[in-house]
């Protein structure tokens, strides 16, 4: 016996979703798990017997009223002699029936002139709206809201009330800070966000516009704290104020982090000629790069041995727009002299201070050589087994070393860490938990940054992932054993991998012997072993051992997908405003389908 829940949206998902009992038993049912559930008999004689039942799970929500003016009227804050509106909503299971009291009198359609109830149409009986005409005296009252689902399970009616007022009016608020905040890391951040206007007062709170506000956040009122910033704490930060009259107000600023990152260089021979060494008398230019967060504050300044340089005719020295990220300097040596060659630094550093400079040193000398890239004979092709950890090897050489980027060169397909490239600065890509689907053949290129801005040296590692899996026999032992006990033709027995693993006594099963060998794959699926004659129970045991295929072997584990199965009772048909033309929602299910390969397609066919 097995149950089911047909799937319904992501966050609708029963967490167990097929459960093998009689009886089900859901502890402090909650409402998503409210709908169909699905009882399947299964004993391998004929068809299986599906029975279904629906749960309803009936809930009510506290109401909230909302508060509104039309737009044409609403000059200014206060609802004073003008047409206003009171919206009540709540959620609940079955749909919730709204009543309106203005004081201890109850508002009934056409009781009061001044009064209109009415249920938008797009909202379809989920809402009650109140329309109050062109204010009178007697509407500046007490109003109360009751949500009833009608006692239904003994859930009590739910009332909400809301005073108005000639002061009655929506939210207004200013922030005590500029926009944008720019700060050094680890300093603290307070920001303030007061109310200017708003009855009945309105609630403040803060959003982060990137997600959740950081977990050391101190909030106190309008007042947010934030100890010891860091990068990941910059963003947008909105103060909102809602006291259910009109809309909420919403004021941001911006917090920005200073940062200094990802320091890189690449050296570009002389472009007018195709040799791509470097060589006395030609033109050579060293480029430098930073991540500055602000970009306006980066500022550049060079050295050669130590000691400052300036722009000259034949040392220029240019840097890229200030707006422009990551920023970038060039400099330029015009008729390379033998005096030039020598240790140039690039500093990068920001106007605010309070962050540490990036230095990025580069040699130019005769020893100054273009990278190449080779692969060990050893290390290609590689062949690993399912689960190892794997490093494939790209020997480079050259001065100075570049960054050396992996990527997938028979497949438009990530990378084992989910990128289409990896950086590598040595060469050696490094992969945990390798799998089936990393086989292939991988590229590593030489990438200009931290070396030459020349076109890419790359070579190709082949890897070849084969498949662990347990070997699983069943065995009929040689001896006579209790014939008391016996499984008729025809029944099934059912094992997975690592269950019982005895040693075994007698001899293997064979294709002649009434079982055979049937592999089991490690993903822990089952198997069904069919019996073609009667057998003593006390004959069968399990016996297990570990297979790696080599290469070539050609073992193969082949597993068949479980059969779809069509939920038996269908939903009530649907009219299609034609005369004799329905439609019907066919759905079916599968069991365990992650048993065997991923599912490709199915195949729906139809008989008369």
């Amino acid at each position: 016996i097995r149950w089911t829940k047909t799937a319904g949206s992501a966050s609708d998902r029963f967490q167990d979703s097929s459960v093998f009992n009689e009886t089900l038993r859901i502890a402090n049912i909650q409402r998503h798990q409210g709908g169909r559930y699905y009882c399947k008999a299964e004993n391998g004689l004929g068809s299986p017997a599906i029975k279904s039942i629906r749960v309803d799970v009936y809930y009510l929500d506290d109401p909230i009223v909302t508060v509104h003016q039309s737009i044409g009227e609403a000059k200014e804050q206060f609802y004073y002699e003008r047409t206003v509106f009171l919206r009540c909503v709540a959620n609940s299971n079955p749909p919730v029936r709204y009543s309106w009291r203005r004081g201890q009198e109850v508002l009934l359609q056409g009781s009061d002139k001044g009064v209109e109830i009415y249920e938008p149409f797009f909202t379809q009986g989920e809402t009650k709206i109140l329309k109050l005409k062109n204010l009178r005296p007697q509407d500046y009252a007490n109003y109360s809201c009751i949500a009833s689902v009608r006692n239904v399970c003994s859930i009590p009616d739910k009332m909400v009330s809301f005073r108005l007022s000639n002061k009655t009016a929506s939210p207004s608020i200013k922030l005590l800070v500029d926009d944008p905040i720019v700060v050094n890391p680890g300093e603290a951040i307070t920001l303030v966000c007061v109310t200017t206007g708003g009855e009945p007062a309105p609630s403040l709170t803060w959003v982060r516009s990137a997600g959740v506000l950081p977990e050391k956040t101190v909030l106190n009122g309008g007042t947010l704290t934030i100890p010891a910033i860091t990068s990941e704490d910059a963003g947008t930060y909105s103060c909102v104020a809602n006291n259910n009259v009109g809309n909420p107000a919403k004021k941001s600023t911006n917090i920005i982090v200073r940062a200094l990152k990802k320091g890189r260089f690449w050296i570009t021979p002389d472009p007018y000629h195709k040799d791509d060494n470097i060589q006395i008398g030609r033109e050579v230019k060293i480029s430098c790069q930073v991540e500055a967060v602000p970009s306006e504050e980066l500022t550049f300044s060079w050295f050669k041995n130590g000691r400052p340089l300036r722009s000259s005719e034949r040392m220029v020295i240019t840097q890229t727009d200030p707006d422009v990220s990551p920023g970038t300097t060039n400099l330029d040596i015009i008729d390379l002299k033998f005096t030039d060659f020598g240790t140039y630094t690039c500093v990068a550093s920001l106007k605010g201070g309070g962050i540490s400079d990036i230095s990025i040193d580069v040699n130019i000398s005769s020893s100054t050589v273009p990278p190449n890239l080779t692969v060990p004979q050893e290390k290609s092709p590689l062949v690993t087994r399912e689960g190892d950890t794997i490093e494939l090897q790209c020997q480079v050489t050259g001065k100075p070393k570049p960054i050396i980027l992996w990527s997938r060169a028979d497949k438009e397909v990530v990378m084992p860490d989910g990128a289409m490239q990896t950086e590598s600065y040595d060469g050696i890509l490094r992969i945990v938990n390798v799998s089936r689907e990393m086989t292939g053949t991988y590229r590593c290129q030489t990438s200009q940054y931290n070396g030459f801005n020349v076109k890419p040296r790359e070579a190709l590692v082949q890897l070849i992932v084969q498949s662990r899996f347990s070997l699983c026999l069943l065995y009929v032992p040689a001896s006579k054993g209790d014939e008391s006990q016996t499984w008729p033709k025809g029944a099934s027995i059912t094992g997975g991998v690592g269950e019982h693993r005895p040693q075994a006594h007698g001899v293997q099963a064979s294709p002649s012997s009434p079982l055979c060998p049937i592999p089991v794959g490690s993903a822990g699926f089952s198997v069904n072993f069919l019996i073609q004659r009667q057998i003593p129970a006390s004959q069968v045991s399990w016996g297990c051992r570990e297979r790696s295929p080599e290469t070539g072997q050609g073992i193969s584990l082949e597993g068949k997908a479980y059969a779809p199965e069509f939920y038996y009772d269908t939903y009530n048909p649907l009219w299609q405003n034609r005369p004799r033309v329905y439609s019907y929602s066919l759905q079916w299910t599968q069991m365990n389908p992650d048993a065997v390969d991923r599912i490709l397609a199915y195949r729906l066919g139809i008989r008369q």
